[in-house]
C-alpha cells in the first residue's frame, strides 16, 4: 500500500515540477532552468545525505555495468523534454503522453529483460491495458 501512495506522490511531484520548470524557462532559458533544477536537486540530496545516510561515495566506483551511472545525465534529458513538452502541449496532455511512454518503455524493459531487470512473460491483460491507455489519450485529445 505504501508503494502505491509513494508512486501517486511521485506523479504529483513530477506534474508540479514540470509546470514550475516551464515557468522558470520563460524567464531564463531551457539550459539555465535545467541547470538550476539539477543544482537544487544536488543541494537537497546532499542535505538529506548529511542528515540520514553518510554512506561513502566510493561505492560509485564499484558499480557495474558502468552505464548505470548515467541516471543523472538521463535526468537532465528528462527535465529538458518535460519542459519542452509542457510548453508545447500544456501540462495535462504532456503528462498523459509522458506517463504512457513510461509505462510502455517499462513494460518492454521487463518483457525483454533489458538492463539486468528480471525478464517477465508476455501477458495479454497488460497489452490490453496499454491499448486502453492509448485510446484514453486519443479521447482526451479528440475535438
Amino acid at each position: 500500500m505504501i508503494g502505491i501512495f509513494i508512486a501517486l506522490l511521485s506523479g504529483a511531484f513530477m506534474s508540479v515540477q514540470g509546470v514550475f520548470n516551464t515557468g522558470v524557462t520563460k524567464h531564463t532559458s531551457i539550459w539555465v532552468s535545467n541547470s538550476w533544477v539539477q543544482l537544487s536537486a544536488l543541494a537537497v540530496c546532499l542535505a538529506a545525505w548529511l542528515l540520514t545516510d553518510r554512506t561513502g561515495f566510493s561505492g560509485l566506483l564499484e558499480i557495474r555495468p558502468r552505464y548505470l551511472l548515467l541516471g543523472g545525465a538521463i535526468g537532465a534529458l528528462i527535465t529538458y523534454t518535460v519542459i519542452k513538452s509542457m510548453a508545447a502541449l500544456g501540462p495535462a496532455q504532456a503528462v498523459m503522453l509522458i506517463v504512457v511512454s513510461q509505462l510502455l518503455v517499462a513494460y518492454l524493459i521487463e518483457l525483454f529483460g533489458i538492463f539486468g531487470v528480471d525478464k517477465q512473460p508476455f501477458e495479454w491483460r497488460r497489452a490490453v491495458g496499454m491499448a486502453i491507455c492509448i485510446v484514453g489519450i486519443i479521447l482526451f485529445k479528440w475535438e
